[in-house]
């Protein structure tokens, strides 16, 4: 007899994520209609997920002596989060930049200047290995204690060969050393360094493809670009996004951040995993990225970006879910745009602002964000034979988790069926 070596029981809900489709994320009215379980518990043997059930159907045969219980009572259960688009790794912060915000200036005009992406750029040069790593492995404990169990970290402040290749082996060393997962991404296209600025954009990217891309391979799954004014035209964004498929990279873009440049659709089109932004994505063009990409291409929204930035235009998500368009929610946390690490108040303010409701947010941060990073096989939902990443949160039902505006409700995580040290 098989003996389940973890058992979380009692839970007022158990959110699942389970009960849609098996091969593509969530998308229209199933992304509010996976199953939740009213008193239902979670069994894992190891480092998975074995059964997921009403408490009456608990089979008390599998519990042993060696068996620990964890008591949910009141508590709802659910899977870790995943964060799918962080800025993990850099050196230094902008809260000087923040002041300045605060004052008016607009975040292309700081960028113009030599701040904003570029000045975190000079400062993550200047830092060494050590330090990079230190700061990655602090953020990841913060990442944890606010229930994340999978990550995925982009480069792009270094824009030279050796510090973003620096950066992917940070992320990666970072994941190896504590228990929330990493999935490096490559952005070394964020904007255009200043020793390529008289060359222009299609001159750095050309450099990234010839010098740098061929070292990646095995390190990073994904490539990524900034499509927006200020960085990257469409014309060099979609060069660059198809001969880093043509090398075998997944894809992903920045785009309609702060304009509508087509950046999404040209994304789409080539097959790209995710759309991240979409601030500016018009729900015609979600429309015919939903159906030219058939559901796969995840779009994926950072409330709390526009709300740091004091902008006033936040993604349209209600007509993006109800034109079919996958979506997925994330912090993008990085220390410019986004110093957040709070997932939970990204789920509020996507409740707020992009006229998400509770179940759909939920959702988004979980199984359509596993999705977003191609983990989806892995993580995102409770279910028999994925990895054993849960959260007990103390609420009482899922209408609670964006309802507690800012709060951490995070009372126990377990990663790979193994319960974390709290605080």
């Amino acid at each position: 007899m098989l003996l389940y070596t973890l058992v979380i029981e009692h839970a007022a809900q158990v959110l699942t994520l389970a009960g849609g489709p098996i091969d593509r994320p969530l998308a229209g009215p199933a992304l509010g209609n996976w199953r939740i379980i009213e008193r239902g518990y979670v069994a894992c043997v190891g480092e998975k997920i074995v059964a997921v059930g009403a408490m009456a159907e608990l089979d008390l045969a599998h519990v042993g002596p060696e068996t620990r219980l964890l008591d949910a009572t009141g508590c709802v259960v659910m899977p870790g989060l995943v964060e799918c688009h962080t800025h993990l790794v850099f050196g230094g912060n902008r809260a000087d930049e923040f002041e300045r915000k605060l004052r008016g200036e607009s975040y292309l005009d700081i960028l113009a200047g030599g701040g904003g992406i570029l000045s975190t750029v000079r400062a993550t040069r200047a830092a060494s290995e050590a330090d990079l790593l230190a700061n990655a492995l602090h953020h990841l404990g913060g990442f944890r204690r606010y229930g994340v169990t999978t990550l995925e970290a982009k480069s792009g402040y270094g824009l030279d060969r050796d510090t973003e290749l620096r950066l992917v082996q940070v992320a990666r060393e970072a994941g190896r050393r504590q228990p929330v997962r990493v999935v490096p991404t490559f952005l070394g296209p964020h904007v255009v360094p200043p020793e390529f600025k008289e060359a222009g954009p299609r001159a750095y990217v050309d450099f990234i493809l010839h010098d740098v891309l061929s070292d990646l391979k095995g390190e990073a799954a994904f490539v990524d670009i900034f499509c927006e004014e200020g960085a990257f035209p469409l014309p060099v964004a979609r060069y660059f996004l198809e001969q880093a498929h043509k090398m075998g990279f997944g894809l992903k873009i920045h785009a309609e951040q702060l304009h509508d440049l087509g950046g999404c659709e040209m994304a789409a089109e080539l097959g790209a995993t995710s759309v991240d932004h979409c601030d500016y994505l018009t729900p015609a063009a979600a429309a015919r990225i939903a159906a030219r990409s058939e559901g796969r291409t995840v779009a994926v929204l950072l409330p709390l970006v526009p709300l740091f930035l004091r902008q006033e235009k936040f993604a349209p998500g209600r007509e993006f879910i109800d034109c079919g368009l996958p979506v997925a929610v994330s912090t993008d946390f990085n220390p410019g745009s986004c110093p957040s690490k709070n997932l939970w108040l990204a789920l509020s303010v996507a409740c707020l602002k992009m006229g998400f409701t509770p179940k759909e947010a939920v959702a988004a941060a979980t199984l359509n964000a596993a999705w977003a990073i191609s983990q989806a096989a892995d993580c995102g939902s409770l279910e028999p034979g994925k990895r054993a990443d849960v959260l007990v949160l103390q609420v009482g039902s899922v209408a609670e988790i964006p309802y507690w505006l800012g709060e951490n409700p995070v009372r126990d995580v377990v990663i790979g069926g193994a319960l974390q040290a709290r605080g």
